[in-house]
């Protein structure tokens, strides 16, 4: 029992088995091979390495956004005369983040205190008391129902209500759009970026951009790709869209800055690329982009406020990208998965010769041995005849 088991720690130790080979002197499989071969081999150099990076380690980006709008523009019209609109007029919110609006269009209603008048008939008609609620308010309505239906006109009555008085009335909105001119405002965009596995930070103003560019540059996505001064015009036209269709009840615009670095290289080589997507469809329900605010002021001690119901353009700025560095890690890893690619070319090669070619079952009697039950039994005679006939010539020998 002891020498079975030295025999078998030895055996397990001192030898090495290795898979039988068979050459196989055949055109097609061998074209077949070779072919199969030079794909993997074009997959693996061509995309995982050389498109897909393979060899390098990736890190995510995180960033920062801020902008500046310039552009003075006047209007003149009945309900407010001459009105000269600047960057504090028609840019909400104020201080210009990621997402912002600039105003295009409005209608606005003057004079509006706190107090009771009719509600607006859009809003749903009465004929009666009992159609108000007190103390509630209507979806569309503009204020808290008092309980009471009084005439909005001669031929309409709506519930009385508590609120910005006058009601809203005017819902006709001014074409051409009186904002026209935002299409030449320009909008200045700051940007910083880290990779923080990496420990790199960079600007939108790269190297490249240097002061005096800055002042008379207006990005081109040929000419002035790096420029980040852009016309709000130039920006809604390169996102697919006119901008005095959008102007007219608003839209939204989306621009996107990719940061895709390969820092392999020296880190000026890592630039922003602009692009411009319109998200803004025209339909029936619920068209454009719109929104309410106001302005308050007091007089003889009574507040008022003017409401402005605002159609503009929204900008929505998102930043992504990645940047990549060489790392042994990923480098052996997609070696590693390339040589296991590479066992495809012998799969289909044994396929083809096993079950395809006109000789298969010659083919089949190379490549493996079968060991069967009887052949086992004539191995064990033969060996046992074999080690009589070695201990017979012994003993002559010692004779």
């Amino acid at each position: 029992m002891g020498q079975k088991f030295t025999e078998q720690v030895s055996s397990f130790l001192f030898e090495y088995d290795t898979p039988r080979m068979v050459l196989v002197r055949n055109k097609k499989v061998g074209l077949t091979f070779r072919a199969c071969q030079l794909v993997v081999l074009a997959y693996i150099i061509g995309w995982v390495f050389l498109y897909e990076k393979g060899y390098q380690s990736t890190g995510t980006i995180v960033s920062s956004v801020s902008v500046k709008l310039k552009g003075l523009t006047v209007t003149n019209f009945s309900e407010m005369g001459p009105h000269i609109w600047d960057v504090a007029d028609y840019v909400f919110p104020p201080q210009g983040d990621s997402s912002f609006v600039v105003m295009t269009n409005f209608i606005v209603t003057r004079g509006q205190k706190q107090g009771v008048c009719p509600e607006h008939p859009e809003a749903g008609k009465c004929e009666k008391d009992s159609n108000c609620a007190g103390g509630k308010y209507l979806r569309q309505g503009q204020g808290i129902m008092t309980g009471k239906c009084v005439n909005f006109s001669h031929t309409e009555k709506t519930c009385e209500i508590f609120g910005w008085c006058p009601v809203e009335i005017d819902d006709k909105v001014p074409k051409p759009p009186l904002l026209l001119a935002a299409e030449n405002f320009t909008l200045f965009i700051k940007n910083s970026i880290t990779f923080p596995r990496f420990k790199v930070t960079r600007r939108n103003l790269v190297e490249r951009v240097t002061r005096s560019y800055l002042k008379n540059c207006t990005y081109h996505k040929i000419k002035d790709p790096l420029c980040p001064v852009f016309k709000l015009g130039d920006t809604v036209t390169e996102s697919g869209q006119n901008f005095s269709t959008v102007a007219y009840k608003g839209g939204v615009v989306g621009i996107t800055i990719t940061w895709n670095c390969d820092l392999d290289w020296s880190t000026k080589y890592c630039v922003p690329v602009y692009r411009f997507h319109g998200l803004y469809e025209d339909n029936n329900i619920s068209p454009g982009f719109n929104f309410r605010f106001a302005k308050y002021y007091r007089e003889n001690g009574t507040d008022f406020r003017t409401l402005y119901k605002v159609f503009g353009i929204r900008f929505d700025i998102l930043v992504d990208g990645k940047a990549g560095k060489f790392d042994i890690i990923p480098t052996m890893t997609t070696i590693g998965s390339g040589i296991g690619i590479f066992g495809v070319a012998s799969v289909l090669c044994d396929l083809l010769l096993l079950y395809l070619l006109p000789k298969r079952d010659y083919y089949k009697q190379k490549k493996f041995k079968y060991a069967e039950q009887d052949s086992l039994k004539a191995d064990k005679t033969e060996a046992v005849s074999s080690s009589m006939c070695n201990l017979q010539e012994k003993e002559k020998c010692s004779q």
